[in-house]
Formats: structure tokens, sequence, C-alpha cells
């Protein structure tokens, strides 16, 4: 959706107001639950160049996702511009996010903003961040205060070095200093003039607490030299004795093979903290395919465990291209003896339906209802309804072989399901037990257009360590997809770094035609089951 129809295809909001939210460090894990549930509301973001790629998975489909970039050296937009665009959404009655990386008051230029809106009559609520001042030492294993090597801290931006009083910063216990990738060099001879050392420990952490983070520990005699050729911007400079504490207490991310020195002399370790690197997926990609209606859970389950979600969403849901069939069933639920749910799609569609007809649950006393799988079962609980009957397997085989009480013969079945692409072997399973089985299209599923384009780079740059299929139809438009955006190439070629994850036999199977293999299939057949299998698959090489 381009910015310049965006007011046109958006339905305002009666009042709007915008809300500044510091993204923290970079992963989903460090922003506050109030920041991750206002993105989800959010009808327009504007975004600064450090945040993780990673939070914009969080925002609903609809919304207006503006980069607005604030990096140094890099472009951006003119700060009167941020205003001016705040100010508008706003007075358009929009919910807007600005969000920015760390805290937004800890060197941002959050008060501009504030006043532009204030001056507007715009309402206008800050939420705090964690300052990668506070954040950045901390995975590198940091401590910023000690009560024998350093009784206080200073934050301080090096942007314009020369306005600083580098007399009396040399005389503090630590010092903290943001944006001074570039400027390296002069913040070690201004300290050295001022009688620091050349043994003072410092330390440059980049990219704290991200999966690339990298840090330097050297002295003020030696720190240049180690990281000379080296890029280093985003950093976090730390000056001070506190640094000499690293080893001792251990807590940064070991460098091993992966993660190489970057010199002889310098002490450089890249990865996250030892609180991460815990998890079981710490330092993984995953990408997940789902519907982006249905990935969330998954993906936040993912994320628990360590990982890194960039979302691909294979499948698109909508509704059928005609009602007639469903609801005509609906009006007639007397008939049936059974209500065979096999999807949390099928419960949704079908019971949106039936709320469209004026109906409630009530409808469906005299019918009793069979669901394959945990999570259709608790989607239909979250309605109020509870299955009659769940197959042991979470499987649709599973229903046929399992069914409770009688023989089917002359019991009549409703099978509200996908219009097309479904699977045939369970209604004709079904038939041969003697039952007849009403099938309806409830919604339609379909490709989407194009690759999301940060699954499309993460693919491209082979950065993705796993790939998670929950059906087999996301297995094949997830190879439609990447045909299309290989061209004339070979998909196989995108796929040879990464592991291919399956919930279940029946997918395993659409991964074996399509993709040539699987190499990580769940045990139990749910996508809780496939966060499993792919932690244990982890786990077991370890």
């Amino acid at each position: 959706m381009s910015e310049n129809n965006y007011s046109t295809t958006q339905t305002p909001k009666s009042q709007g107001k915008v809300f500044i939210i510091g993204a923290g460090p970079g992963e989903h894990n460090y922003l506050t639950v109030m920041g991750q549930n206002l993105l989800a509301q959010a009808d327009v973001i504007l975004y600064d160049a450090l945040i993780n790629p990673e939070l914009l998975n969080l925002v609903k489909k609809t919304c207006l996702k503006i980069p607005v970039g604030k990096r140094g050296k890099g472009p951006s937009t003119p700060q009167t511009e941020i205003d001016r665009r705040l100010v508008a959404y706003c007075c358009q009655g929009y919910q807007v996010v600005r969000l920015k990386s760390g805290d937004p008051f800890v060197f941002g230029r959050t008060t501009s903003e504030v006043l532009a809106l204030h001056a507007a009559g715009c309402a206008v609520e800050v939420l705090p961040g964690i300052s990668s001042a506070l954040a950045a030492p901390l995975f590198a294993g940091i401590p910023l205060t000690d009560a024998q090597l350093g009784q206080h801290f200073t934050v301080l931006s090096a942007h314009a070095p020369e306005r600083l009083d580098w007399s009396v910063l040399a005389q503090l216990d630590t010092l903290v200093i943001l944006m001074g990738a570039r400027q390296l060099e002069t913040i070690v001879h201004h300290l050295r003039h001022h009688s620091q050392p050349e043994q003072h420990p410092i330390a440059i952490i980049r990219w704290g607490g991200r999966r690339q983070q990298q840090v330097w520990t050297g002295t003020l005699g030696t720190i240049v030299a180690q990281t000379q050729g080296e890029s280093l911007s985003p950093c976090v400079i730390v000056v001070g004795k506190v640094v000499n504490l690293q080893p001792t207490l251990g807590l940064s991310f070991p460098t091993n093979s992966e993660y190489a020195h970057r010199s002889d002399s310098a002490q450089c370790s890249m990865g996250a903290t030892s609180l991460q690197s815990t998890l079981p997926l710490a330092g993984k990609t995953i990408l997940v395919t789902r519907a982006v209606a249905q990935s969330k859970t998954f993906s936040q389950s993912l994320m628990s465990m360590g990982a890194t979600v960039v979302d691909m969403p294979a499948l698109e849901i909508g509704p059928p291209s005609s009602w007639k069939a469903l609801d005509g069933a609906i009006a007639s639920l007397d008939r049936f003896d059974w209500l065979i749910l096999t999807s949390a799609n099928g419960v949704t569609r079908f019971l949106d339906r039936l709320f469209h007809a004026g109906l409630d649950t009530r409808a469906l006393a005299s019918v009793k209802i069979a669901v394959v799988g945990r999570k259709t079962a608790k989607t239909l609980e979250q309605q109020g309804l509870k299955a009659d009957y769940i197959p042991p397997n979470f499987v649709a085989d599973a229903l046929v072989e399992h069914f409770p009480g009688e023989a089917l013969t002359g019991q009549t079945l409703l099978f509200p399901r996908v219009e097309s692409g479904g699977r045939d072997v369970l209604v004709k399973q079904l038939t041969q037990k003697g039952a007849t089985v009403v099938e309806v299209a409830a919604y339609q599923s379909r490709c989407p257009a194009t690759i999301a384009p940060q699954a499309l780079h993460a693919l491209r740059t082979q950065t993705v360590d796993i790939v998670t299929f929950a059906s087999s139809k996301t297995v094949r438009y997830f190879y439609q997809l990447l045909q299309q955006a290989v061209g004339e190439g070979k998909p196989q070629a995108w796929l040879t770094p990464l592991k291919v994850a399956s919930i279940g036999p029946q997918t395993s199977l659409t991964c074996q035609e399509l993709l040539g293999r699987v190499d990580i299939e769940a045990e139990e057949y749910t996508l809780d089951g496939l966060t499993q299998s792919i932690v244990d698959h982890y786990q077991t090489q370890d």
C-alpha cells in the first residue's frame, strides 16, 4: 500500500493519536508488552533504520510502514518532514506509531516531535525502551558499575566530540559512548591527552544483542590498531576498568570457529549474551510459511526458544466463490448427525456464517462435532463449544480409523472445508464406511502474489536455517513462489543451506515431492509438536 493513497484505503478512527515507542536494542523480546500491543494496532508506523526489521512482522497487514532513516551518514528524512507526517496522519484520525531504536529520549529527536504534535493539538504518548547504552554492555558481559572498579557511569554522544569537555570526562569511572564508531581515534586521542594511561580498558560492542553482535576489548593503546579496517557502526563504546570484569564474570557468548577472532591481539566475540545462548534455538533464523492471521502464536513459540523468525506467508485465506452451499446446509442443520471440522479456518468460517444467518451455537444442539487437531479443538472451545470427538493422532486419517460409536452407515456428515485442494481421501474413506458426506465450501486458500520482501532477502542471502510447513498447501505455494522469484534458475539452490521442517506425514510427502527432502518431522502433529521437534533436532546435534 503506498503512502499517497493511504488516506483513501483506510477507515480513520474518530480521533488520532501518536505513540512514540522505544524499540529497545533490537529483538522483539526486549520490546515492552505495551509496545508490542500498540504495534499490532497501528494504522501507520514511521520507523528508524536501526530498528530490527523483525519488529515489522508485529504490525497488521494493512498498516502503512514508512522508513525515515536516522542512521549516521545514511539517507534520512529531514526531522521537520517527520514532524509534519506525524501531525498529518494523526489529524486524519489514524493511530500512529513512531518507532525509535533504544529509548526515545536518549539521543533521539523526540522533543521536536512531541512539541510539533502538541502545537497541532494532537494526542501523543511516549513509551520507554531499553537504551543500547544500558543493554549493549550487558550483552557483552560488562557491568556498568562495580563497588571497587566503577561507582558511576556517564552516557554521552560522540556525534560532535569537539563540543565535549574531555578534561572532565577523562576523570570519570566509566564512559558509555554512543555514535562514536567514526570518532574512535578522536576519542582515544582526547582521553590520552587528558592523562588516561594507554593501558586503560576499552570495549566496542557492535550490534549489541543482535545475532551479528561483535565485541572487541582492548586498551586505549591498542584498540585503534585492533579494529583497523573493521566496520564498527552501530556500536556502543565502554571506557573504564569495569571492562576488565568481562572475562571474570564469563557472561559473554564464547568465541568459536564460526565466529573467529578478528585479529591476534583483539579479543572479539560475536553472538548474544549467555542468557540468549542458553535458549535452544538461539542464533537460528526460521522461516514461517503460515498465513499471516495464523502465524503469530507459532512465531512467538519459536521466538521464546531464542529463534529469529521471518514471516513468509505462503497462504492467503479468503471467502469461497459462493456461500450458497454453506448457507443451505446451515438452514437445515437438523438433518445432520455429525459436523466434521478439520482446521481452525473451518471452525472460524463456519461459525461466522452461522452467526451471519442470525443463529448462534444453540443451533448445533442436535449435531455432534468431530474435529482434527488440538488447535481446531481450541478454536472451537473459544466459541463456547466442545468437540464430541478428537482422534488421538491429530491427523485426518485417524478420524475415520477411530470414529466413535456405531458404524457410520446411515450417518449424514456435514463437512465445511476449503473450496479446493483439500483432503479428498477423508471424504472417500468416510463414504466407504457407509456415511453420507455433504461437502460445502467454507473458505478459499490461495497463493500470495509475491514473496514477502524480508523473506525474499533472507532466502537470497542464505541466512535462513529452517523453513517450516504446517500443511501440504504451504509447501506447494512456497515452491511456486520460489520458482517465480528464481525465474530461469533452480529453486533448490536457495534451499541447499537450510533445513526443511514438517508438521506431519502428509506434509512431509509433499516436501519430498517438491523439495526433495524432509529434515525434521514433528512427532506430535501440532505446531507445539513441530516447535519441540525443531528444538530436539538441535539439542541432539549439540
